[in-house]
């Protein structure tokens, strides 16, 4: 990653978190609604996992300009992932329904190069949690 793009996915996640509950809400209902079948993979409360998610992606989010220090745990959190039912195909799916969240949040700040830099985010740390996962 660029440190310019770095620094789109910094800023445009310091607008989301004040919305974080309300994003991982909508990031979860447009999950199920794209593949319906995820749904009972997620045996926590919802709410939970939801605070589980949007805490994840703040460390990665800030640790960007630092990848190596996260590797360890984004491969953890993939081989764990395995063990939930996780399939590599729904890694897409939830890339998808993470970048639409994303959208609807920052509205006409999910610039293209925005979004490019989400992509390439997401891209790069699911990559990470496949190869741990599935080798």
């Amino acid at each position: 990653m660029t440190p310019q793009q770095i620094e789109m996915v910094q800023n445009s996640w310091e607008q989301v978190k004040p919305i974080s509950e309300q994003a991982a809400d909508m990031f979860y209902t447009r999950l199920f609604e794209m593949d319906p079948d995820l749904r009972p993979l997620f045996k926590d409360d919802i709410k939970l996992q939801g605070r589980r998610l949007m805490a994840m992606i703040t460390t990665a989010v800030n640790n960007l300009h630092q990848l190596e220090t996260i590797l360890e745990p984004v491969q953890d959190l993939g081989r764990r992932h395995v063990d939930y039912g996780v399939k590599p195909e729904h890694y897409d799916t939830v890339g998808a329904a993470l970048l639409w969240t994303l959208g609807q949040g920052l509205g006409d700040g999910f610039t293209s190069e925005v979004e490019a830099a989400w992509t390439e985010t997401y891209t790069i740390l699911a990559g990470v949690m496949k190869e741990a996962a599935y080798g």
